[in-house]
Order: structure tokens, then sequence, then C-alpha cells
């Protein structure tokens, strides 16, 4: 097959509850999209990670202490941002599954491109919850491949939240080169991400930041990501890329502070997919992520992802199926959006060809810290 979606409804059991930004609602209606326009691609089969598996990268005491399912504060359960809820040892162990068995289809050869479009919860740590995420499933499907025989690995987190339990399992593992492009910690959580960040004592430049003023738009955005990803995936030349989709860069998402549209996000998606094939034989695992505008942004960016994946990219001036219009509005009592696209050009200028300005300043401070300029 040349893309998988590793998918179950039973995925749509990882929510905190009514009133939390974080509603599964968004994935049921990203895939209901996907499947109007026919690009969902092979299903992939998956289970449960294991206790052994999640205990690859989480402290046995913290695998434990979700099990439990009840008020830990030393482990960042129960709190606001992490409240409890029904079977969620379950629930989120459904989650790594379904990420591990996409690394491990392109690792097999059986997908050339998979998708976990549930996952991407890169914020847990080996012994803590965190923004929403209890297991880390990004980073128990790299460990996965490193322990598969995978030598390198290169991990891009488009998130608008620097991807911090990702960079600190690998922070010093030279195999794994993680590269976030974020909004900086100065406006917004976790408040780490910095450009200082590049990596423990025995894997110096492995870690790689982007911290993007508030306000940062498609054309600074793009600009950042152009003149870091793509040298620098090249450079490491990984033999296989894992990338995390968080679409809450939009305008419109209610937790961050960027402007980016989806005809922004859209190009990153296609520029990822073209670095897997030009470094990696194609060799790549994307995972979803945050966003929670859950009608107008998340279907539809994850729909381009894995239209992308599928290999039939969907026109942006396309219209949004009829029958999927009426299925957000059953579901949700709303309108839908009726094209693909934001109508933004999401056109930008490389880095260093025009008059500097904030996020050249954050684009120059990285290459600086990296010792590229």
């Amino acid at each position: 097959m040349t893309a998988a979606l590793a998918w179950d409804p039973a995925l749509l059991g990882y929510g905190f509850g009514p009133g939390h930004p974080f509603n599964p609602l968004r994935l049921d209606l990203t895939v209901a999209l996907a499947r109007s326009f026919g690009v969902v691609g092979e299903m992939l089969a998956f289970e449960p990670a294991s206790v052994e598996l999640l205990e690859t990268v989480h402290d046995p005491a913290y695998v434990e202490a979700v099990q439990r399912g009840v008020t830990d504060l030393d482990h960042g359960l129960g709190t606001a941002d992490n409240p409890l809820f029904p079977s969620m040892h379950e629930a989120t162990a459904l989650v790594v599954g379904a990420t591990v068995a996409a690394a491990r289809a392109v690792h097999d050869g059986r997908a050339n491109h998979a998708v976990s479009i549930a996952g991407g919860l890169h914020h847990a740590m080996p012994a803590t919850a965190s923004g929403f995420c209890l297991y880390n499933d990004v980073a128990v499907a790299i460990t996965d491949l490193l322990g598969r025989g995978v030598e390198r690995i290169t991990y891009v987190d488009i998130d608008v939240h620097h991807g911090d339990g990702v960079q600190a399992v690998f922070y010093d593992d030279p195999r794994v080169l993680t590269i976030s492009l974020h909004e900086s910690g100065r406006t917004l959580f976790p408040g780490t991400g910095f450009p200082g960040e590049t990596g423990g004592p025995n894997a110096v430049g492995t870690a790689v930041n982007v911290a993007l003023p508030a306000g940062t738009g498609d054309a600074g955005w793009l600009r950042a990501f152009d003149a870091i990803v793509p040298p620098l995936v090249r450079e490491f030349e990984p033999e296989i890329l894992v990338s995390q989709h968080g679409c809450d860069t939009h305008a419109l998402d209610p937790l961050a502070n960027l402007l980016v549209s989806v005809d922004g996000q859209r190009v990153a998606h296609a520029a990822l997919h073209d670095l897997a094939h030009e470094v990696c034989g194609g060799r790549w695992l994307a995972t979803g992520g945050g966003g929670y505008e859950i009608v107008r942004v998340v279907p539809r960016t994850w729909t381009h992802l894995l239209a992308i994946a599928a290999g039939a990219p969907i026109d942006p001036e396309a219209e949004t199926p009829e029958e999927w219009r009426a299925f957000v509005h059953d579901r949700t009592g709303t309108t839908a959006p009726l094209r693909m696209t934001d109508g933004r050009e999401a056109v930008f200028s490389p880095y260093g060809s025009g008059d500097p300005d904030p996020v050249d300043a954050a684009i120059r401070v990285t290459r600086e810290a990296l010792a590229l300029c």
C-alpha cells in the first residue's frame, strides 16, 4: 500500500469531558471529510500499547498512576489541563498503539506513508502528564523504531506549542533530530523551546527550536519553516521522517496567537511529504496534534494532510461535500466551511531576501545557536 491510516472510532474515547478544549469530535469530523473526498487510504489494524511498550518511554510508577485513574498531582493527573476521565489508561494506550502500528507499517515497507491522526500527544513527559497529553505516542513510536534498527530519525513538529515531551526524551540521543517550529514560550505554553536548547552533551545540535513571535502569519511561518527544516533534514539524512501536524497555528485557534491559514498549513504538509521522498525514500509517519477550532480548521487541514499522504492532493478551491456539511450540522449545530481554502495565497520570500523583521530575527537566533551563520 502507498499510504495507510491508523484509525478506529474507539480512538474517540480519548477526551477529557464536556467543556475541555481537547474535543475528540474534531477527529470524527476529519475522518468524515476525508472519506467524503475518498482520501482515507488503507486502514491499519492496531491494539492498545502494552505496559511493556509504554515503559520504553514512561516510568513504571507513572504508568501505574494512569492505570489507577485517580488524582495524582505529582504525576500531573487530575489538573485543569489533564482532568480524569473513565478508562483513561486504555484510551491513551490505544492512541499509542495506533501510532506505533503506523510507524511499524512504514518501517516494514507495508506502507510508504502512514498517518496516525489521533496521535501527536507531544507534551507527555516520561513521568508526568502535560498539556492534554497522558502518554507520548510519538516518543514511544520513535523508540520502537530505534529498537528495530533504525539509526537516524528526524522529528518535525509544526504545532503552535513547543514539542517539549519528544525533545526531552531524545535530548541526549544523537540518533534523533528534533525540530520544533512554534510560538515563543515567552507568550505561550509550555514556556520552553528556545533556540539555546540544542541537545544534551552527547547530542549537541540535534534539538532545534524556532520560537516565533505572536502574530506570525503565513509568510513568516513558511519562511521560518523553509529556512530551517529542509536544510537540516537533508543534512541529517534520516531513514524515516516523523512529523506532528498540530493545526493550532491557525488564526482562528482559541488557545494560541499565530495567524496561519489552512492554506499555509497545507503548504507545510506538502513540503514535509516532498522531503520524505527526497531524503527518506518516501518513508513518512505523520501524526495529528493540537487544534481547537474543531469545525472550520481541524477537519480541512488534516484532510489536506491525508490527501497529500494518499497521493491525491485536494484542490484548495474545491467545495466541501454536501454530505459532510450535513454531517457537521447534525453533530455540532453549526455551519461547515464551504471550501477547502481560507482564500490565502500562502506565499513567502526566502530568508534573507528582504528587510529583516521579527521572524527573521527568530530564524537568525536559531541558526546562530546551531552555528549555521
